[in-house]
């Protein structure tokens, strides 16, 4: 037998002999979950357990428990469910077993720490997950990154989101961007332009086209907010010179000097109900607006992916 092709052998037979394993792991594994296991509950939640039994095949065990962590994200995200109590824990194990495991951490911020039914809801997991993530990757920017995302959007604590941004813009070849970051959340942390810039920020750099369309999702739907917010401080305005409420969208844009009705980033005009609110003509177009919805709207789920700069 030639060289190349004892080489091939003996890959094949390793690479068989590595699926027999992970079968036969998987089932080791499957064997200690009690018999009455309850819905939603994991039937393995220390990390040094699943280290054990896995027999020294960490890196497979760390592929398997990852792959669990997504389709058990999936599966509860499709059916609008409000608990994910596995969560964490296969999250804490994937990355227990392989800290090395970069999307893990990427990821799992995004899923662990919006309020359900778009996550888990526990952005305090959510940071010491991140934590872990940069204790053994402690040269990785992005990391910093979405653990200040999470201070941002989640906690509204600028002031620790600029201490994050700060950390990351100090690792080696991190993007100049966490500096900026750093000082605009010092200076205007809550204002629409912090937001949109880093959204922006996403957009631009991202490869993922999932991700690329959710951060184009939340900049339209920052500009509804802050159109709407700029409309009903004219309608006030309005209000407190005339003594009334202006008739219509048109009045008030003949008040304010504007150049037409305003219109929306879909090209709709924006409405004026009786009672003087401004209204989104179709809320369900910007997924994550927060004003300018009609009473009683509540928006569809949507996830709220970030990561990938």
């Amino acid at each position: 037998m030639t060289a190349p092709r004892r080489t091939t052998a003996v890959a094949s037979a390793c690479l068989a002999v590595s699926m027999t394993a992970s079968v036969l792991l998987l089932r080791h594994i499957d064997q200690i979950r009690p018999k009455a296991a309850i819905e939603d509950v994991l039937y393995i939640d220390s990390p040094k357990m699943v280290e054990r039994a896995s027999l020294g095949f960490r890196g497979l065990m760390a592929c398997i428990y990852w792959t669990r962590a997504v389709q058990y994200f999936g599966h509860r995200h499709f059916d609008h469910e409000q608990t994910y109590n596995e969560l964490a824990p296969l999250l804490e194990i994937t990355t227990a077993l392989d800290p090395q495991m970069l999307p893990a951490y990427e990821f799992g911020a995004s899923f662990l720490a919006p309020t359900p039914p778009n996550g888990a809801g526990d952005p305090a997991r959510a940071i010491g997950l991140m934590e872990y993530g940069i204790a053994h990757n402690p040269d990785n920017w992005r990391l910093y990154y979405d653990l200040g995302f999470v201070y941002y959007t989640e906690l509204k604590d600028y002031k620790k989101a600029s201490e994050v941004f700060a950390r990351g813009a100090q690792v080696p070849n991190a993007h100049p961007f966490m500096k900026v970051m750093a000082a605009q959340m010092a200076e205007h942390a809550g204002d629409f332009n912090t937001a949109r810039m880093l959204w922006s920020a996403t957009f631009e750099t991202s490869r993922t086209p999932d991700i690329r369309q959710n951060a184009l999702e939340h900049l339209r739907s920052i500009q509804v907010d802050e159109d709407v917010t700029n409309l009903q401080a004219a309608v006030t305005r309005f209000g407190e010179r005339r003594g009334r409420l202006p008739a219509s969208m048109a009045e008030l844009a003949a008040t304010e000097h504007l150049p037409g009705i305003p219109l929306d980033p879909d090209g709709a005009p924006y409405k004026l109900n009786p009672e003087g609110r401004v209204l989104v003509e179709t809320p369900e177009n910007f997924p994550f607006i927060t004003k300018g919805m009609p009473p009683g709207y509540k928006p569809a789920a949507r996830p709220t992916f970030h990561t990938k700069l």
